[in-house]
């Protein structure tokens, strides 16, 4: 693993920040004042969800451990009108359930999914992390905190582009024309969304391709400082990695993952579809909102699919 990256690690650690037994990293920096200020910015009471649909025609194409969700019904209408099944009085029900990995469509990557040189996030060991789940730093720990000030950054919109061309990396000299162009400021407990358009590349060009796993647009390396020094509490984008692939730094995977997540402890998001909100923000030339976006708790899992919300 390249020197680079454990420099970094040591360098933006939050270890021991929040105390020695801490399992929320940056989520701690979304107080309740941050909270209280992020409803005040529902101004018009317009929803959009961030999500994908959780279904069969998602992303997962493919790849050896994760894929599309299978839903499956339990009880159904012909189970009750044949007489198959009954309740007393004429009542039906039907029931269902999914199986599907828990980060295959729009998901929060928990505090134990990451972890560098054996150990997570606030220096716990790795091997807490194991068949029966997380013991340390799993995403039910999660689950009342992420409400609070979201910001989108439109970088194919400041560019003039519809999406940015695979293999992009978007720099910190790319965040700050963002925010200058829009007129905002990223802060202390915000939860940072970053347009790169690779969503609406697939959609234009009919099918998800190697969407999940292959060459994407994404955040650089480089964005750790900048990123660090704002105390943002979230980062997420529409692309299945968050981080530019292929990576920019040889003979390490993910290594921007390897320092927001068990270094700094910072909630990351992938898959989101931000797509009708830019449009939005665009018109309205308002690119804050409040974001609303908790976990399943799921005890001891390692991330959670979610429905993100952004209240404009």
């Amino acid at each position: 693993m390249s020197d680079i990256v454990r420099e970094a690690a040591r360098k933006y650690r939050n270890w021991g920040t929040w105390g020695a037994d801490d399992e929320l990293g940056t989520l701690n920096y979304v107080t309740p004042e941050v909270v209280r200020r992020s409803a005040q910015l529902v101004r018009r009471g317009v929803t959009f969800s961030l999500a994908i649909p959780f279904d069969s025609t998602g992303p997962q194409i493919n790849q050896p451990r994760r894929f599309n969700p299978i839903h499956r019904m339990i009880l159904t209408g012909p189970d009750f009108t044949t007489g198959a099944f009954t309740r007393p009085g004429g009542a039906g029900f039907a029931d269902d359930m999914v199986i599907m990995p828990l980060q295959c469509a729009t998901q929060w990557d928990a505090l134990s999914h990451c972890f560098l040189d054996g150990q997570l996030y606030n220096g716990y060991d790795a091997n807490l992390v194991s068949s029966a789940g997380a013991r340390k730093n799993g995403i039910e720990k999660m689950a009342r905190h992420i409400v609070t000030r979201g910001v989108l950054l439109d970088i194919p919109r400041l560019q003039g582009a519809d999406w940015l061309e695979p293999g992009y990396a978007i720099t910190t000299a790319d965040l700050d024309a963002a925010c200058r162009a829009e007129r905002v400021t990223i802060g202390r407990g915000d939860a940072l969304l970053v347009r790169t358009g690779q969503m609406l590349m697939c959609r234009r060009r009919g099918g998800w391709g190697d969407y999940a796993g292959g060459d994407a647009p994404g955040l650089s390396f480089h964005t750790a400082g900048w990123i660090h020094e704002r105390q943002i509490a979230a980062v997420a984008t529409d692309t299945w990695g968050m981080e530019v692939r292929p990576n920019e730094i040889p003979d390490t995977y993910q290594p921007l993952h390897q320092i927001l997540i068990p270094s700094m402890g910072l909630l990351v998001g992938e898959i989101f579809d931000l797509e009708a909100l830019a449009e939005d923000c665009a018109r309205e030339g308002v690119w804050e909102f409040q974001f609303v976006a908790p976990p399943l708790p799921i005890t001891g899992a390692v991330g959670s699919p979610i429905n993100p919300l952004a209240i404009t």
